[in-house]
């Protein structure tokens, strides 16, 4: 089997500068999740909302946070693979 090819040090920096943006927009859609969530259910006591609003807020933020775990996967992968040499 073959060794593979060392990756060019400009093409490594600009994925891991493409990372860092990624993780970032992860930690905004996370904190505003959250914000806008506990928001939500605050507001919605405050004003009487009925029960199916604060589900609907439930489900859009188990929505945001589920994608935020599937990026963070991702780019875990991404990172272990570059750091074990294979891609």
């Amino acid at each position: 089997m073959s060794r593979p090819a060392k990756q060019d040090p400009a093409q490594a920096a600009r994925a891991a500068a493409a990372d860092a943006r990624q993780m970032r927009l992860v930690a905004v859609v996370i904190a505003a999740t959250m914000v806008a969530w506990l928001g939500v259910q605050w507001l919605g006591g405050r004003q009487g909302w009925p029960a199916k609003y604060a589900f609907l807020a439930d489900l859009m933020a188990m929505g945001a946070l589920i994608w935020s775990l599937m990026v963070t996967f991702r780019i875990w992968r991404r990172r272990k693979a570059l750091s074990q040499g294979q891609g």
